[in-house]
């Protein structure tokens, strides 16, 4: 009888292409998306409908009235469906449904929870046995196996993503963004429909400094606080509130993974454009070009370079040393190590490209300057304090780096002496 349920069929199917992957199962996989939609069919089918009333039931509905426990405490049922029903950026039983079956899937707790439904007397309440899998017997076995099989296998996903389950099953691409308080962060913000989109990053901000969030981009979250159904002005409240704190944003792409706009985003987009006609989508930060020696590592822009050693240059760490520093160092004709470079908001970062072990750490306190060389534009180097702690007895090193380019040096520079000028810690 269950080889009649093309459901069913359907879903074996799906559990089988899902296993042969390998390793855990991360939302990066092509046939998990399709799985959560014949899970979500199964669990709506022969779904009864209250005769009176206004609310259309869902499965949810049922989820969230299954007992919390056997009297022993919280089990990982209760505590999955109690995590969904809270969940600030599911607004809907659709949403708050979808939120739980990834939760059970990570948590392996699906099959408990059919299980418990069928132990209810309130079952036939909610589902017909004549049309429904979950209200027959015949069909709720061997559903139950597929379930098992999935509690057998590991899924690794990103559960905070979830602010368009009440939209879709397809998930935006969503990156974090870390930065520090500053004058001008330089972010132009847009409330459409509880949804905080980034419309334009200014020119010479440190958000375009950093090159990391571009217009069109949703604010999902800053330092943990949902923004989901936010109300006009919330995030600069959120901002304010957190004054002199280390900020992280939580960012939505308004770019999918194939390169197109993210489809839940379209109605927003055009509500959008109606109140700002010159608003455009971003396609990439202003100030990359293509030929740049860079690239993106944890949403970070790095520079690829060659560390070319240090020298001491005594109690003087003014920029008159750097060219004599620099000539020194060529002198000695080491061999160059080729670095990341990471220009952070509040320190410079350098480590090793091959093996990632962090060679350095310099907050921009223990930095006195930072300059070219005259004679090779590509060159630069900055000095740095040897003890930051005795700044009375204090002496200096000189750190010199090749980029590929003198546009690239230059930038490098600009970018380090704007951190300089904008980083500003509140006391």
């Amino acid at each position: 009888m269950a080889g009649k349920e093309p459901l069913l069929s359907a879903l074996k199917g799906g559990v089988l292409r899902l296993r042969e992957g390998g390793g855990p199962c991360t939302d990066a996989s092509p046939h998990l998306a399709s799985l959560c939609r014949l899970l979500e069919s199964i669990l709506r089918k022969g779904l009864r409908q209250p005769a009176w009333g206004f609310r259309r039931r869902d499965y949810w509905h049922w989820l969230e009235q299954l007992p919390t426990g056997d009297g022993g405490g919280p089990t990982p049922l209760s505590i999955s469906i109690q995590r969904a029903g809270s969940c600030e950026k599911a607004r809907t039983a659709q949403g708050r449904g979808r939120y739980f079956l990834r939760l059970a899937l990570q948590g392996k707790v699906l099959a408990a929870a059919v299980r418990q439904l069928a132990q209810t007397p309130r079952l036939p309440e909610f589902y017909d046995p004549s049309s429904s899998i979950l209200g027959n017997e015949d069909l709720r076995e061997p559903f139950l196996s597929l379930l098992l099989v999935l509690t057998e296998m590991d899924f690794s996903l990103d559960l905070q993503n979830c602010s368009f389950l009440d939209e879709s099953w397809l998930l935006p691409v969503c990156i974090t963004y870390e930065t520090v308080p500053c004058r001008a962060l330089g972010l132009v913000l847009r409330y459409v429909d509880g949804r905080v989109f980034v419309t334009e990053v200014l020119p010479e901000s440190q958000a375009e400094v950093d090159e990391v969030v571009l217009a069109g981009d949703v604010l999902d979250e800053i330092n943990g606080c949902s923004l989901r159904n936010a109300y006009s002005g919330q995030a600069g409240a959120v901002l304010q509130k957190l004054k002199g704190q280390p900020l992280s944003f939580r960012l939505l792409r308004w770019q999918w993974h194939d390169g197109g706009v993210y489809e839940p985003l379209l109605p927003y987009l055009k509500v959008l454009k109606e109140k700002e006609p010159r608003f455009q989508l971003q396609h990439g930060p202003r100030r990359r070009g293509e030929g740049d020696l860079q690239r993106l590592q944890g949403g970070r822009l790095l520079y690829t370079l060659r560390y070319l050693g240090r020298i001491g240059v005594g109690k003087n760490g003014g920029k008159e040393v750097l060219d004599w520093a620099i000539a020194a160092v060529l002198e000695r004709r080491s061999a160059a190590q080729e670095v990341l470079f990471d220009v952070r908001e509040a320190e410079l970062l350098v480590q090793d490209k091959v093996s990632s072990e962090l060679l350095c750490r310099h907050p921009y306190p223990t930095i006195s300057c930072v300059g070219r060389c005259r004679d090779s534009r590509s060159l630069f180097a900055f000095c740095v304090a040897t003890s930051p702690e005795s700044p009375d007895r204090s002496t200096f090193d000189c750190l010199v780096f090749a980029s590929g380019s003198e546009q690239e040096c230059e930038e490098i520079v600009r970018r380090m002496a704007l951190g300089f000028e904008r980083t500003e810690w509140f006391v």
